[in-house]
């Protein structure tokens, strides 16, 4: 491994997944053999003062840091395998994304060591992670190259290849912008046209009959309950776009059995889960600029309440501009 790459200092390295327990002292005494220890800082909890479960190290020479990458990375400390990478402290290359690859559909013995032995053939690695929650590995982790010429070799030789008897995918990471973009232009592209409240007098053979006139259809599914009655929505896969979207322009609030039908684009959950959130937050938004400046009476109050304890009571219903209580006159 070269450690004159760019972006992070000669000596320092970042030791991560690290048990709350482990100190400064039990690093160095983990880490001395590799060379001399200028300092070592286990990162905190400003205010618990509890471990944040990594740490930094600066070794006096670069070889000695490179010696302890190469040969203690997930070592076990504390019952854990520890994680070792390259420091580095610049934000701007952290987030750039350059370099960085995907893998999904990981078997679950593949942790980070395994994913860090294969993909290291391919040039040098500033950060190996497979993402794990309570139950162990999620199926997918993240691999950021020092350069994009290896994270393209990575994607080139290992995209749909066997891991543990599992085809991977590996591909260039995409932060949720991209994705959401992404998605926004296939968006424009559909095929997959949504039919939802058609009753439960429907089959699958209906749906394509009254579909089919629009165009080539790839497939027709009414979707059923476990008594075999239609739940009242379905899909229908046409061949062409423009077909999917005649479909939708034509058939949205027509009636079918006597209903008036919605007819639209089939999304995906990430993209009904970013429109419910918008629907939320604009309802959110619009209920306050409603009651903004609005002002409330309350009458009947024991002598015992004050400003203060009538701003208490009705804070947690939303913004309080001013809470005041009038006096009796005499």
């Amino acid at each position: 491994m070269n450690a004159s790459g760019p972006g992070y200092p000669l000596a320092s390295l970042y030791v991560g997944d690290l048990h709350p327990d482990v100190t400064e002292a039990m690093l160095y005494e983990k880490f001395s053999p590799a060379g001399s220890i200028m300092s070592i800082r286990v990162c905190r909890d400003v205010a618990t003062r509890r471990s944040l479960g990594y740490a930094y190290l600066n070794f006096q020479q670069p070889a000695d840091a490179e010696r302890a990458l190469d040969t203690m990375n997930f070592e076990v400390i504390k019952g854990r395998p520890i994680r070792i990478m390259w420091s580095q402290r610049d934000p701007g290359l952290r987030k750039s994304g350059v370099g960085n690859i995907f893998i999904k559909n990981l078997d679950d013995s593949i942790d980070n060591k395994a994913l860090y032995d294969t993909f290291s053939a391919f040039g040098n690695i500033l950060s190996c992670k497979v993402v794990c929650d309570e139950n162990g590995s999620r199926g997918y982790g993240f691999v950021h190259f020092e350069t994009h010429e290896a994270a393209h070799r990575a994607i080139n030789t290992m995209n749909g290849m066997l891991l543990n008897d599992r085809k991977v995918f590996v591909g260039h990471f995409k932060s949720r912008r991209e994705r959401e973009a992404e998605y926004g232009a296939k968006a424009m592209e559909f095929t997959n046209v949504y039919i939802k409240n058609f009753g439960e007098d429907m089959t699958d053979e209906r749906l394509q009959e009254i579909f089919s006139k629009f165009g080539k259809t790839l497939s027709v599914k009414v979707m059923i309950d476990s008594s075999g009655r239609s739940k009242g929505f379905g899909f229908v896969n046409f061949e062409k776009h423009q077909d999917a979207q005649k479909a939708v322009e034509q058939m949205d609030g027509s009636e079918i059995n006597d209903r008036t039908v919605f007819v639209g684009r089939a999304q995906k959950r990430m993209e009904r889960q970013n429109e419910l959130k918008r629907k939320f937050e604009q309802m959110k938004q619009e209920r306050m600029n409603r009651y903004q400046g609005v002002n409330l009476y309350v009458k009947n109050l024991d002598d015992g309440i004050d400003d203060e304890h009538l701003r208490k009571e009705f804070s947690p219903y939303g913004t309080i501009t001013s809470a005041k209580k009038k006096r009796p006159r005499l």
